[in-house]
């Protein structure tokens, strides 16, 4: 009785196309379960601060007898809160999640897979944007249970919390690569996200500013963002709707730009 040669299977490799699919579609599954497992950091901690920031102004500067021209103050207020919830949390996950990975070490796992500069740029981008469209959605739901929100022209809306999400996140992005520590992070955030995000006409008409700031503001492409996805909701923009979208186009496609140098050419992370 003659013993079975074993059979051998021939493993051939995985072709990948112009894109891997695959390893973007991992990429993007990582993001968002990053987010999704701590999600009373990542979700309810800042729909709560938001809604404290609401709060404050609602009650001790006494927001529910103000008026902006002959919109109660509350109702323009609620559009700016949820487009900067959505911003600062798209910054904060990109650029937390790349920061962490550096100062950690695990960077390298990210990039040993065949993912090009492109493919990783938009598994983090669309990681991103999906927390900040998201935190954005349970926020004004949860807001809208305190004020009436009137919706003038959702598209609207709906085009500049892309635009302005997709800002954020490449923002993200370019700060996690090349910061080398949490301190790094935490300066941009500082000095940088927050001064403009208080600049941007989220608490207040751009007429109550001094002419210097007012001026400087319309040169904030954060002041677009805010004014743009309000004016879907008033159905008014200081700024001017048209304007806002090309400025923030702009802004996304030089971000793009850079920061897509930055991963070809590895700067301060294949070094």
């Amino acid at each position: 009785m003659t013993q079975a040669e074993p059979q051998f299977i021939e493993l051939k490799p995985r072709k990948i196309g112009r894109i891997n699919k695959i390893g973007l579609f991992t990429l993007v599954k990582k993001e968002v379960d990053r987010f999704l497992n701590v999600y009373m950091q990542t979700i309810v901690a800042p729909v709560v601060t938001s809604l404290l920031f609401f709060c404050v102004f609602a009650l001790a500067f006494g927001g529910i007898q103000r008026v902006v021209g002959d919109l109660p103050y509350l109702e323009f207020l609620a559009p700016g809160l949820i487009m900067m919830t959505m911003a600062q949390n798209a910054f904060a996950n990109s650029s937390s999640s790349l920061g962490i990975a550096k100062i950690q070490g695990s960077i390298v796992d990210i990039l040993m897979p065949p993912l090009s500069p492109m493919e990783l740029f938009l598994g983090y981008m669309i990681g991103a944007m999906l927390r900040g469209l998201l935190l954005g959605t349970v926020f004004l739901v949860v807001i809208s249970f305190f004020v009436h929100i009137p919706i003038s022209n959702p598209v609207n809306s709906l085009i500049f919390a892309f635009l302005g999400t997709y800002l954020m996140a490449a923002l993200g992005i370019g700060t996690g690569i090349w910061a080398e520590k949490f301190d790094q992070m935490a300066t941009v955030t500082n000095f940088f996200i927050t001064p403009l995000t208080f600049l941007s006409g989220t608490f207040y008409t751009m007429d109550r500013l001094p002419e210097f700031w007012r001026n400087l503001a319309y040169y904030d492409p954060f002041f677009y963002m805010i004014d743009g996805f309000r004016s879907g909701f008033i159905g008014h923009s200081e700024g001017g709707v048209m304007t806002g979208m090309v400025v923030l186009l702009v802004a996304d496609i030089l971000l793009t730009f850079a920061v897509l140098q930055m991963l070809k050419s590895g700067y301060k992370i294949k070094s």
